[in-house]
């Protein structure tokens, strides 16, 4: 099945325009979910809107968007103006400047996304706006109207494509000193410092998201072939998060650098996760989700 693109449009450097499309980055299609079910009959239900006033099921067609003026009075909005609503960021990526990477804290990065050239007619400009990007080692920061909200982002070059991020607005980012200002000072002793960079240093890896497993998931999915075989789910037992008797910090470090003794520096703990089986892409299927409304704001 072709992927398709949550948005088409341009993208502008100066006077060299060309058609792009955006694609999603990343997928939760491999999330397991679940159906709302009526219990007594086994059948999935269906979410309506209700009308306080009258306790009647409003009509699809009845629906309308209001924009609260005052206290219970609204101003109608309907589809085809919202629709109709279109600035420049609706369908041009207009390259306003280029900052480096490094210089964005990682907190402001939102959602990923594939630019890639919308035909063979575009690929040419699309190359030498990559091209250049790569050439000074910059990202570029634009404006995309996406989801009837105008989000500012930065484009990089990324293999044959780019890559867009959307950013967060600072005004979605707390400030840290709200949360981390009241933390104590502390100076730690240096032979513990020193003790925690070797099991830092023992534990070095490189970075292999192959690696990743979603072990919630997978207990959620044992839980599913478990009933669907008519057998009683294994009691779950949650890892073991309290800490242990030893008192002494120093002593800790000790312990836990002793543990490490046989691990050797770039191994990786964990083991690649399991191809699926025909049978968990199954249960995944029928194991489905809640209904949506299919509407957005």
């Amino acid at each position: 099945m072709a992927v398709r693109p949550a948005w088409k449009g341009y993208i502008k450097l100066s006077l060299v325009t060309c058609a792009v499309e955006l694609y999603h980055a990343t997928t939760s299609a491999e999330k397991v979910t679940f159906h709302i079910l009526n219990r007594a009959t086994g059948n999935t239900v269906r979410r309506q809107y209700v009308d306080p006033g009258t306790g009647k099921p409003v009509d699809e067609d009845d629906e309308v968007k209001g924009y609260e003026v005052s206290h219970d009075k609204y101003i109608l909005i309907e589809e085809e103006e919202i629709e109709a609503v279109q600035i420049e960021s609706s369908h041009t990526l207009n390259l306003d400047g280029f900052v480096e990477k490094s210089e964005i804290d990682p907190i402001y990065l939102d959602t990923p996304y594939y630019l890639a050239p919308a035909d063979k007619v575009s690929q040419e400009a699309f190359a030498v706006i990559r091209e250049a990007l790569a050439a000074k080692k910059m990202a570029a920061l634009a404006s995309i109207v996406l989801y009837r909200r105008e989000r500012p982002v930065i484009i990089e070059p990324f293999e044959k494509g780019m890559l867009l991020t959307t950013l967060r607005f600072s005004r979605q980012v707390r400030e840290a000193d709200d949360i981390l200002g009241d933390i104590g000072k502390a100076d730690p002793d240096d032979e513990m410092m020193e003790l925690a960079a070797r099991i830092v240093d023992r534990r070095k890896m490189k970075f292999d998201p192959s690696h990743f497993d979603d072990k919630y998931e997978d207990a959620l999915l044992d839980l599913v072939k478990a009933k669907r075989r008519g057998k009683k789910p294994a009691a779950a037992r949650p890892e073991e998060s309290k800490p242990s008797n030893v008192v002494s910090l120093f002593d800790a470090l000790k312990k836990s650098l002793a543990s490490d003794g046989g691990k050797k520096s770039g191994s990786n703990p964990s083991k690649p996760k399991p191809a699926t089986s025909r049978s968990d892409t199954a249960t995944r299927k029928t194991a489905a989700s809640k209904p949506r409304r299919g509407k957005s704001a």
